[in-house]
């Protein structure tokens, strides 16, 4: 691409989804509809664990830092394009684009650490629980827990750097529903080989240290399970574990297509769909998967219930 085409860019132009009047108008509905599930979903967990006292073990810890980064991960993209499904204006600045990438970035790859220290968890209390509360102190927790923020708070400052160093770009319209780093880097006038290259093995090594580690940690559950003498007790386990197992496979696959192949760069649409689950649908699903169907979560709301009912 020729010089004479490059700009620096003040804003950038979102071009999000279908502009069929009639289609926008019902995917605008259906992630009102999903936000708003996200939204009481995670923040309902995080105000149960926290009121409730049978609640506060190392499991629900990680569960409410789970539902809290599931929030502001949602938070960060959907209000912004919601606005922009239902407004024919669909610019937003420079800095406003730069924000949420970080924010998305720091929150997403935080939120992949957790899960995999969720696992560790589990594997933890499934393997030694008479150990368990030993194993798993408070100070370990507090560790874990800031080791998942500290690597999504430092990998997204790397990637936020080396943007913020690239001096235009050819055009200001993106072919996505928010900020992210592949669509923004094919849009560069300048060498962005290091951007791609350090994008590919960050989110590549992010990938593997983490799905080794939650395959590992179910690997020994599933193995615990198959010693259970009960059946209805090993039938209770692999159900839960496949529904965990089901949410990571979901999350991690459409990351690892998203920013772990070649020329993850071009936005198609089926990047943007494989997007959708990522940003979208896992945020509201995991607080669903990983609580609600938990017995000690149904009987602690229903307490706190009959409690406010009752007073």
């Amino acid at each position: 691409m020729g010089q004479e085409n490059c700009t620096i860019v003040t804003e950038f132009i979102l071009l999000g989804f279908s502009d069929v009047p009639e289609l926008r108008v019902f995917l605008s509905l259906l992630f009102l509809l999903i936000y708003g599930v996200t939204f009481v979903a995670n923040l309902g967990m995080i105000a149960l664990i926290q009121v409730s006292s049978r609640l506060h073990t190392p499991m629900y810890f990680f569960l409410s830092h789970l539902s809290f980064v599931d929030f502001c991960y949602s938070t960060t993209i959907i209000p912004k394009m919601l606005y922009n499904m239902l407004n024919m204006e669909r610019t937003i600045s420079f800095l406003g684009c730069m924000v949420q990438f970080y924010l998305f970035c720091t929150f997403g790859i935080t939120d992949v650490f957790l899960l995999a220290v969720m696992a560790y968890d589990r594997f933890l209390a499934i393997s030694s629980p008479l150990l368990y509360t030993v194993s798993m102190s408070q100070k370990l927790r507090m560790l874990l827990v800031s080791g998942c923020y500290l690597c999504g708070t430092v990998c997204s400052l790397i990637h936020l750097c080396l943007a913020l160093e690239i001096p235009s770009y050819r055009s200001n319209v993106i072919e996505h529903f928010f900020c992210d780093l592949p669509p923004l880097l094919s849009l560069a006038c300048s060498d962005v080989t290091m951007n791609v290259l350090l994008l590919y093995t960050v989110a590549t090594f992010n990938e593997v240290i983490t799905i080794v580690i939650i395959l590992t940690s179910y690997l020994f559950i599933l193995i615990s399970i198959l010693r259970m003498r009960s059946a209805e007790g090993r039938h209770k386990a692999f159900s839960t574990c496949a529904s965990h197992l089901t949410a990571i496979a979901v999350l991690q696959g459409t990351i690892l297509f998203t920013y772990c192949r070649p020329g993850s760069g071009n936005s198609t649409e089926t990047d943007k769909v494989a997007s959708v689950f990522y940003t979208v649908v896992i945020p509201m699903l995991n607080p669903l998967i990983y609580s609600l169907r938990n017995k000690d979560v149904k009987e602690a709301l229903r307490k706190v219930l009959e409690s406010k009912l009752f007073f």
